[in-house]
């Protein structure tokens, strides 16, 4: 799956987290994209068996789809957290850690994972 097809699983994840469906315009504004594109990213996420929506629906999350963005999600938090640790500000943390997913082996994911935790003990 493309960087850009993860985020767009993220932010349908999100959106239906925080209550409410995620229509193609929420997503869009979300991401601050064009619906076109939230469009195009859809029929992939169907294909790929993330996702399904009725016509003019919202978009739901197959339990393959929820598995996926829960990873996805679980990797930029840790990141976010990670860099948050190391004095980097929120607003950079966010933006770098949503970067940074999409690059980092699952080793250094790990390393890191292990990090937050040893320091995350040190700190309470």
């Amino acid at each position: 799956m493309t960087n850009s097809l993860e985020d767009y699983l993220e932010r349908i994840y999100l959106l239906t987290q925080e209550g409410g469906g995620a229509r193609v315009r929420d997503v869009a504004a979300a991401l601050r994209v064009k619906m076109p594109s939230v469009i195009k990213a859809l029929q992939e996420l169907k294909r790929l068996g993330y996702v399904v929506q009725e016509p003019y629906g919202a978009v739901e999350l197959t339990e393959a789809g929820q598995a996926a963005a829960g990873e996805i999600l679980g990797r930029h938090t840790l990141l976010k957290e990670f860099l948050m640790q190391l004095d980097v500000s929120e607003e950079n943390a966010e933006r770098d850690g949503c970067l940074m997913e999409h690059v980092l082996s699952a080793e250094t994911l790990d390393r890191i994972a292990d990090f937050v935790r040893a320091h995350r003990r040190r700190r309470s």
